[in-house]
């Protein structure tokens, strides 16, 4: 049964885009924010009113790269499957997300999007937002856990038709490559041409083919440090290029492992909550503790919350943005900033930022309620309850 259209979320914390409210309440109407209101405020044609009791209100999150959970992998996953991680990642305050998919043979593709284009449709929980395609034009020097058996160069148009788009509309498509594989520039240039987001990952690029890369249209880079050539005092390649553009902005994978908390704290500090976007980047084990998992034709290892390959490299994280949100705080990271970090800047980097990502009048309701003690106690995606501690057992 669906939610009343007309619901109040009763005094709570109200993590605002320039600041945090003192107790006050969110009028929700058609699966939007109506108004803010002060915390003893209540409409008389309030259908359900819902006590917070001086929780916090969040965005909800949103996660722009993750490959699975709850042993599911996108890119094996059927409609139900992603729909499964849809509604855990409800869980853990993520209302959007883009599966995201490997290096992998043209057909594995065609499967992959066929049942995101159907889960995109229906699903519950978290929303899926479109796709996001880690490679396959990456550097197979900088691969990660990626297969270079599907890496790629670039040499016209043709090479993009066995990347389909997702059907359901609207779909956003997010790609990682790398500018210096072959036809690297013309790539980013025919992507923005169709009206793909790219971003620059698994990448020794130099300063100046960066630079080229930014002028045909890519402007963000994926798991900053990680994956990429180290800075440099001779080569300052995409580290110093991130952070030196503003207008270039970076996803990290803040899970103390990927980063190191301090270098967290100091890319806080020199890049801007504005400039920088939290992700997951979490494979099929996360959620299911720590074992052996067999994910992308290999055994994959977690111990004690990091993952390895045989190779024994990282091999995508088994955290989830609520872990990730809760580090940025412990760090000294403000609610606001994290807000940013969290859902207003991947809003904003998919197009969205005019529809939600932020608490403000008019926007979608896409919310989450962290308790006391940091639990989610409640996800709203368009004002729908997906996911209410008091009421479920997940």
């Amino acid at each position: 049964m669906s939610d009343p259209t007309t619901i109040l979320l009763r005094n709570a914390r109200l993590v605002l885009p320039q600041h945090t409210s003192e107790p006050a309440s969110l009028l929700i109407q058609d699966g939007r924010i109506a108004k803010i209101l002060p915390a003893a405020h209540a409409p008389r044609d309030t259908q359900t009113v819902i006590d917070l009791s001086g929780q916090t209100i969040f965005p909800g999150f949103i996660d722009v790269h993750i490959h699975g959970a709850v042993g599911v992998d996108t890119m094996q996953a059927t409609a139900a499957d992603l729909e499964r991680v849809s509604q855990f990642l409800a869980t853990q305050g993520v209302t959007g997300w883009l599966p995201t998919l490997v290096p992998a043979p043209s057909r594995d593709y065609a499967s992959a999007i066929a049942q995101i284009s159907i889960a995109a449709e229906s699903n519950r929980g978290a929303r899926i937002l479109g796709v996001h395609y880690e490679g396959p034009f990456v550097n197979s020097a900088q691969c990660g856990a990626l297969r270079t058996q599907f890496f790629r160069n670039f040499s016209g148009p043709a090479d993009l038709d066995d990347l389909p788009a997702v059907a359901s509309s609207p779909a956003k498509h997010l790609i990682t490559l790398a500018p210096e594989v072959a036809g690297g520039i013309a790539l980013v240039a025919e992507l923005r041409r169709r009206g793909w987001i790219v971003s620059v990952g698994h990448t020794r690029a130099s300063f100046a083919l960066l630079e080229e890369a930014r002028a045909a249209g890519a402007h963000h880079l994926t798991h900053f440090m990680n994956a990429m050539a180290p800075l440099h005092h001779r080569a300052p390649g995409p580290v110093a290029w991130g952070l030196l553009r503003d207008d270039v902005t970076c996803d990290l994978i803040a899970d103390g492992v990927h980063l190191d908390p301090e270098i967290l704290v100091l890319l806080l500090k020199m890049k801007g909550a504005e400039r920088l976007t939290l992700i997951s980047d979490a494979i099929a084990a996360a959620g299911s503790g720590d074992g052996s998992y067999q994910i992308w034709g290999e055994t994959i290892s977690v111990k004690e919350g990091r993952t390895s390959n045989a190779r024994g490299a990282i091999a995508g994280s088994v955290i989830s943005l609520l872990d990730a949100v809760k580090l940025m705080l412990s760090l000294g990271a403000t609610e606001v900033e994290v807000a940013k970090m969290a859902a207003a800047n991947p809003a904003r980097l998919l197009g969205l930022d005019h529809d939600c990502g932020s608490i403000e009048e008019g926007k979608r309701a896409d919310l989450v309620a962290l308790d006391h003690s940091g639990k989610v106690s409640l996800t709203m995606v368009a004002g729908q309850r997906v996911f209410d501690a008091t009421t479920t057992d997940y």
